[in-house]
């Protein structure tokens, strides 16, 4: 698990069975719209937009869901 993860790092998580690599764009400690969704965040449970590197899209993950490289 990753609680403190910045922008900037490499990362990877599970994507429909698949490991996917990619970097951290931003944390997200609030309500808001990230990645074509209303993320529900908050700085107790934040959330991270993170950038596929092989493919260029975002997604918005837990920090649960991502392992620090």
């Amino acid at each position: 698990m990753a609680d403190e993860l910045k922008k900037g790092d490499h990362v990877t998580w599970q994507s429909h069975g698949n490991t996917t690599e990619g970097t951290v764009e931003r944390k997200i400690t609030s309500d808001t719209e990230a990645s074509g969704r209303t993320v529900r965040a908050s700085k107790d449970e934040p959330q991270y937009e993170v950038k596929s590197d092989k493919s260029g899209r975002t997604a918005v993950h837990k920090p649960s869901a991502l392992d620090k490289d």
